[in-house]
């Protein structure tokens, strides 16, 4: 079986580095970006199980990536930011987003929302 293919979108350079070496030795096949402008035509051509998506991005906001792609994507989203205020948390949930954690998040906390965000996905078996 292939590890679940995630996509780190994530301006923060050393920021990305670590998520993705952590996550990949939890069992995860990372892929990263940097930017915001570039994101919408990578998440559609890969379509990776989960994306990891900060708000604040070059090119274009983490909302707006959001927005773009969710009535075409399936898989899970997952927005990591800085923003702490109330009402970005609720338009990011309101647009598509499946989860909201704020930084800085412990790496064992981030891991269980995306483990937890990929067991809703997985199908069931008709009882």
């Amino acid at each position: 079986m292939e590890p679940p293919k995630l996509l780190i979108v994530e301006d923060d350079e050393a920021l990305a580095q670590l998520l993705s070496e952590y996550l990949g030795k939890n069992g995860f096949d990372c892929d990263v970006i940097h930017r915001g402008d570039t994101a919408v035509d990578r998440i559609l051509a890969t379509m990776p199980e989960l994306v990891v998506l900060d708000l604040m991005l070059p090119g274009l906001e983490g909302v707006e990536v959001c927005r773009q792609v969710r009535d075409r994507y399936r898989g899970a989203i997952l927005m990591l930011t800085a923003r702490k205020d109330t009402v970005d948390e609720v338009v990011g949930l309101e647009i598509g987003a499946d989860d909201y954690v704020t930084k800085p998040v412990y790496p064992r906390v981030l891991l269980a929302r995306i483990r937890s965000l990929l067991r809703r996905l997985e199908p069931r078996p008709n009882e």
